[in-house]
């Protein structure tokens, strides 16, 4: 998705791939082929990088540390990576900023479990630090036998993290851009739809959002960016909570790189999140986030029984002359995330039905 707002920019974008046969080497000019952990390869690729970035936060940190040492510049760098690594980390950290955060705790024990869960009087989510997403690496638990695996490879050094269930209202997510000389951007606040732990829909911006509390969710995604030192796109995901004076919300997690919840933002921002992150990290002057319309919904598509997506186009481009289809080249697997709809408008209810059929009809739920 990076690859066309570089090439408009007149940027070479070199991508550093795990397999030929990934999305990124079938369209980028020059995609060499090489594992993350052969560090060789990999100092070899950055030394002919004017800065290097990230598709996702899980980088060994010894790739880190190798570029580090060849004196290549990474954006975010490794200091703000590690609290989109390490998820105990992020909590100790924010804590420390005042950041609303679920309560939490550490574990490396069942007694740490069982105190933490008289502590709050309810649900424990309990999280390994390190590789989780979409679901994984997360349980709710009531006792501590139901992490029993995981507490045997704990330690004092290396705990779980225990954490408190939200009872929350909605999700929320807050995308921001910060460059390395401070200059930051802030789209609006936006809704998230989850289905089985999975992002299904986003509606930006998040419909009947107080004032207040999207400012101040929007003020906290700023505050992070800047204490964390982040460079380039920060998705900051929370959960709306209730309170008796009104509405707030705590952070859930952070992501440092162009994220699900901002890929509305291709078609309905004035700079869609892509652009943004090579502007950021080039720390070239950051483009205007304003939306483009009342209202866009983005639905995500995911595998399913259709195997050659094109064959849908025909449909889709048909009924819905607006709708904008994005597809990711990736292996039609049932569940796998392939791609994305956006479309834009005044009647948010309409949105929803055309983003909902169109990720439909490419899934194979419907067939008309």
């Amino acid at each position: 998705m990076t690859l066309g707002p570089a090439a408009e920019l007149g940027i070479t974008l070199s991508v550093l791939a795990t397999d030929a046969e990934d999305p990124a080497p079938l369209v980028a000019a020059h995609a060499p082929v090489g594992p993350q952990a052969a560090l060789e390869r990999v100092v070899e690729f950055a030394r002919h990088c004017d800065v290097v970035t990230f598709d996702h936060e899980h980088v060994p940190a010894d790739v880190l540390e190798a570029i580090a040492e060849a004196g290549v510049p990474m954006h975010p760098g490794p200091k703000a990576l590690r609290y989109a690594q390490d998820k105990l980390a992020m909590r100790v950290r924010l804590s420390e900023l005042g950041i609303p955060c679920p309560r939490w705790a550490s574990a490396s024990s069942a007694a740490d479990v069982t105190a933490f869960a008289a502590r709050i009087g309810g649900p424990v989510v309990a999280k390994t630090p390190r590789g989780g997403y979409d679901g994984k690496g997360v349980r709710v638990i009531s006792a501590a036998g139901e992490v029993g695996d995981w507490l045997a490879e704990a330690s004092e050094a290396y705990p779980i993290l225990l954490e408190e269930k939200v009872e929350f209202t909605r999700e929320l997510a807050v995308l921001v851009a910060r460059s390395p000389s401070g200059q930051a951007a802030a789209w609006p606040v936006v809704e998230t739809v989850q289905t089985d732990s999975i992002c299904t829909e986003v509606l930006a911006p998040a419909p009947h959002l107080d004032p207040g509390l999207a400012a101040a969710a929007t003020e906290a995604g700023l505050r992070i960016a800047g204490e964390l030192g982040v460079t380039g796109v920060l998705a900051v995901e929370m959960f709306e909570v209730p309170h008796p004076e009104g509405p707030g919300f705590v952070v859930n997690e952070l992501a440092m790189r162009p994220h699900n919840s901002g890929h509305w933002t291709m078609d309905g921002a004035v700079t869609g999140q892509f652009e943004q992150h090579l502007r950021a990290v080039l720390d070239l002057p950051l483009g205007s986030p304003r939306l483009r319309d009342r209202w866009t919904v983005m639905a995500n598509v995911l595998g399913g029984d259709v195997e050659e997506l094109y064959s849908t186009y025909r449909h889709l481009m048909a009924r819905d002359p607006e709708l904008r289809v994005h597809l990711y080249g990736k292996s039609v697997r049932p569940g796998r995330k392939l791609g994305h709809v956006n479309v834009c408008g005044s009647d948010l209810g309409d949105l929803r039905e055309r983003a909902q059929h169109a990720a439909d009809y490419l899934q194979g739920v419907i067939d008309e």
